[in-house]
């Protein structure tokens, strides 16, 4: 049996391709090596792998900034190498390409990602956005008449959304995410210990020892980089706690942006939203506390959504699995 459709959860940090009836068959980094004549030399771990350990005529890209394209022919690229790792038989039989979206996105930046995947050997394009694929990723029912939101938290964009019959009712989609994080994480090392890191180094902090609030008992990693006064490596440790003072302003804006969203949400839903609680799903979902924190702040309970990671694509599998009843409500095409 040839599948011919693909649901792709085309992120800043991370692609996560969904094949109906196999499940997620590729989670890989969205980076992309190119040489300097501009051929493609690597991509997904291969080319992360590479970050920051470059000569000059190999440079490492992330092809989406922000969620949305930033480098048209690499993502191009890119989504003609997760098409092919499919398999071969797509060379025959050109798939079906559903990609999940910011909501935010504006009409140019969708066409971008039509555009895209068509060059890239898609026979048609869909596109829908992320908190609603999220949503059905996590078992949510979307269809129903009752409120739900849903709080998607990615490498680029932090996206937020009440859900009722299907659709949308307010959302809003933040530039602050997983990206930014890694960006204060590093740029308090640099002020406090006068030490420059690496993004893989900021990550890597966030993901082992990263909180969203003060802890009794703090988690401690050492990490190593370059003394900016004597220009020599140089190992320091670092705790959580110092990692929650470094992202305070960036959870700050984000649960700020959930107040906003809750402020704008009709009375009937703010009292199912309160009811059965708001989800957390997407890799920045992951940061440790951080759904106490959003509960503390905005008073409304707060949950993980079961692999947050994987909720758009598995949001991806459901809606190409009934392509046909979710044509109208959900997606647009080119």
């Amino acid at each position: 049996m040839f599948v011919k459709k693909i649901g792709i959860d085309l992120g800043t940090c991370n692609s996560v391709v969904f094949i109906p009836q196999k499940g997620i068959i590729i989670n890989e980094p969205s980076v992309v090596a190119v040489s300097m004549d501009n051929r493609i030399l690597a991509v997904g771990k291969e080319a992360k792998e590479m970050t920051g350990r470059t000569p000059d005529t190999i440079k490492v890209y992330r092809p989406l900034k922000d969620g949305v394209i930033a480098d048209y022919r690499v993502t191009e690229a890119m989504i003609r190498y997760f098409i092919e790792k499919t398999g071969t038989w797509f060379k025959f039989f050109k798939p079906e390409l559903l990609v999940g979206v910011p909501a935010g996105i504006t009409s140019t930046e969708k066409r971008a990602v039509i555009e895209a995947g068509t060059m890239a050997g898609a026979k048609a394009v869909y596109v829908a956005k992320e908190p609603v694929l999220a949503a059905i990723g996590a078992g949510i029912p979307i269809n129903s008449c009752t409120g739900h939101m849903v709080v998607d938290l990615g490498g680029g964009t932090a996206e937020m959304a009440v859900i009722s019959l299907g659709g949308v009712v307010t959302s809003r989609s933040l530039r602050v995410a997983g990206d930014k994080i890694d960006y204060s994480i590093s740029k308090y090392i640099k002020n406090k210990y006068n030490l420059a890191i690496g993004e893989q180094t900021a990550e890597e902090v966030k993901t082992k020892v990263g909180s969203a609030t003060i802890e009794k008992k703090p988690e401690e990693i050492e990490i190593r980089g370059r003394d900016l006064v004597s220009g020599l490596p140089k190992n320091i440790t670092i705790n959580s706690n110092e990692v929650a003072e470094a992202i305070i302003e960036n959870l700050e804006e984000i649960t700020q942006t959930i107040k906003t969203v809750l402020r704008e949400t009709p009375p009937e839903l703010s009292a199912d939203i309160m009811d059965k609680g708001m989800v957390l799903t997407g890799g920045g979902a992951l940061l440790k506390n951080f759904d106490q924190l959003i509960t503390k702040v905005t008073g409304v309970p707060c949950f993980l959504a079961e692999d947050p990671l994987l909720c758009v694509a598995k949001g991806t599998g459901v809606v190409l699995e009934n392509l046909e009843a979710y044509k109208k409500s959900i997606m647009s095409k080119k």
